[in-house]
């Protein structure tokens, strides 16, 4: 393997996230980047250009950093990957502490901060929790429930305290499920609800409270209509307004403007994003920015201290930059651009079902019928959209067409689209992802002898699914970070992952037994016949070890390769040698089977 290689250094390339600001002076720029190797926080200075490292963490940092009320930049501290950690921060240039000294190590559900005041969600041992923490008071709990709440949304860590401090939201699944959460405002100081929202069947998320100290509008989104919309809860009176946009696809409340008179939204359309300023009292928009391609959905966006609107885009062709709204790059690399890649085709096909399917292909040059890999997204909640992805680009390197199918499940497309997978779980993506696959060997893109497929988290779970139920098609399959068994998962797993397959399937293993034993990809091993590589983390909380060995151990005990590779870490890498190690991996075993 060469470093000169274009796959390897569209990987090696630094990524940069998007960043934070600091509270206290906002040239001071804090992000997530791969600049030194691996995912850490630096701090990059933008009046002098100079970046350096703030976090050392030895497996990385696998969420987001952020901008404390005091100025300094706090990230969540995990040493084994599984999840499990602590809130640290720093001031520019000092070493990293402990934000809370007195709550035990915990799944992170919820953050926001005010400068007198922290609100924090975490789950202990299946206990998941509220606390307030006042400047030098010790933690107070507000409240502790046995099913699932977070502080505020859960990814970005958005809407959680009011601009005053006073109001803490929460969402929670005590009037549905993790799929069907409900809304609450509880009194920052004691505990006290003071608004319960609840969309009997909907899911509700908080977005963002109104900048303005005493306003206390809150920004959501609501599910009410076929696509998500933004919608308003104002706690001082307890209305309720739902905005109509008249945009075609979803619609999401990011961030207000400082003086609360606009909405920053974000608008997904076909796996493509704009944004958009919304004034709430009309439901006018007005561009603010179309990159044409993708705009990060989980805090790739934000509104400056002056008002400007920076984001952070890219396209297939286009590694990711943040941009302002006039498409200036406002941030840029330090480091030379990966190679370019190359574009996306849209397309549309119809599945058994009647529905109308979107999906992405991408082909290398010449003629086809190609080999091609079926690259399936986990989640499976969320999408394939047009954006820079290095994997599709190496399999494109490598003499590969490359399907993006956005299945049943996945967000972009409706709520019911996304809904349509409970109750049906696996059979309905593959339904799609089959229809797909048949409609590009009809166009004469697909080599059906040599079909692949490729897919991490719930990708490699359907990878694992797929290998059974439709043993004929593949010539050889990559599940990555997968369960096979998802009985033994639901048990090992982490208890939001225990909640999510509850809602799916309609309760426990123990409850509805058929529910998981259709689903299951064990009940389909013995009839795998295709090779399959597993790639799978020593400390996955989602898909943990427990999850995948039996289904390994069955498919072997029928003769089938089965190649098993195991990495030190959690759910994903963030060492970029070890992403480029598994690229590597697979591109090999796919070329074992020509």
């Amino acid at each position: 393997m060469s470093e000169e290689q274009p796959w390897v250094r569209r990987f090696t390339a630094p990524e940069l996230g998007f960043p934070v600001w600091s509270a206290t002076d906002p040239d001071v720029l804090a992000l997530v980047t791969t600049l030194g190797g691996a995912a850490q926080v630096w701090t990059h200075d933008l009046r002098t250009g100079a970046w350096q490292q703030l976090s050392h963490e030895s497996i990385g940092v696998d969420q987001e950093v952020w901008a404390l009320p005091d100025g300094r930049f706090a990230w969540w501290s995990d040493g084994t990957g599984n999840e499990r950690g602590r809130l640290v921060g720093t001031p520019v240039g000092g070493s990293a502490e402990p934000i809370v000294a007195d709550l035990p190590e915990g799944w992170l559900t919820g953050l926001a901060f005010h400068p007198d005041r922290t609100a924090l969600g975490v789950e202990v041992e299946g206990d998941f929790r509220v606390y307030a923490i006042d400047t030098e008071d010790a933690p107070r709990l507000l409240w502790a429930t046995r099913f699932p709440n977070g502080v505020g949304r859960a990814y970005p860590k958005t809407g959680g305290l009011s601009a005053d401090g006073s109001l803490v939201c929460v969402r929670h699944a005590e009037r549905g499920d993790i799929l069907h959460l409900a809304l609450r405002v509880l009194d920052a100081g004691t505990g006290t609800a003071r608004g319960d929202l609840v969309d009997a069947g909907s899911n509700l998320e908080p977005d963002a409270w109104s900048p303005v100290p005493g306003d206390q509008r809150l920004a959501f989104t609501s599910e009410l209509g076929p696509f998500e919309r933004p919608a308003l809860w104002d706690l001082e009176t307890g209305t309720r307004t739902d905005i109509a946009v008249d945009l075609p696809g979803a619609v999401f409340p990011i961030e207000w403007w400082p003086d609360a008179s606009a909405l920053l939204v974000r608008h997904e359309h076909e796996g493509r994003a704009q944004l958009y300023r919304l004034d709430p009292s009309t439901g006018s928009t007005e561009l603010v920015a179309d990159p044409q391609g993708d705009i990060e959905s989980e805090g790739g966006t934000g509104i400056r201290p002056d008002g400007s609107v920076w984001l952070l885009a890219s396209d297939a062709t286009r590694a990711p930059r943040v941009l302002d709204q006039r498409g200036r790059e406002v941030l840029p690399s330090p480091a030379d651009p990966p190679p370019p890649g190359r574009a996306f085709r849209s397309f549309f096909f119809s599945n058994p079902s009647g529905d109308r399917v979107h999906a992405f292909v991408v082909t290398p040059p010449g003629q086809g019928p190609f080999p091609t890999v079926m690259s399936v997204h986990g989640g499976p909640e969320c999408h394939e959209r047009d954006r820079f992805d290095p994997e599709t680009q190496a399999f494109v390197d490598a003499g590969y067409a490359v399907a993006l199918v956005n299945y049943r499940g996945s967000t972009g497309y409706g709520v019911p689209f996304r809904r349509a997978l409970i109750g049906a779980v696996c059979f309905t993506e593959t339904e799609d992802i089959i229809a797909g696959l048949d409609a590009l060997e009809r166009e004469g893109v697909v080599d059906p002898r040599r079909v692949y497929w490729s897919g991490w988290s719930w990708g490699g779970c359907l990878a694992c699914f797929n290998a059974g139920v439709h043993p004929d098609r593949w010539r050889s399959i990559f599940a990555g970070i997968p369960s096979g068994d998802f009985v033994a998962a639901h048990r090992a797993c982490a208890p939001e992952l225990k909640a999510w397959d509850e809602a799916v399937y309609g309760g426990s293993p123990e409850e509805v037994p058929d529910a998981y034993r259709r689903s299951d990809p064990m009940t389909y091993a013995s009839a795998v016949t295709a090779p399959v590589l597993v790639i799978a983390g020593e400390n996955d909380p989602r898909c943990p070890l427990e999850g995948i060995m039996p289904w390994v151990e069955a498919v072997r005990a029928h003769g089938v390769d089965v190649d098993l590779q195991l990495y030190p870490e959690g759910h994903h890498a963030n060492a970029v040698h070890e992403r480029v190690r598994h690229m590597q991996l697979i591109l090999d075993f796919f070329a074992r089977y020509p």
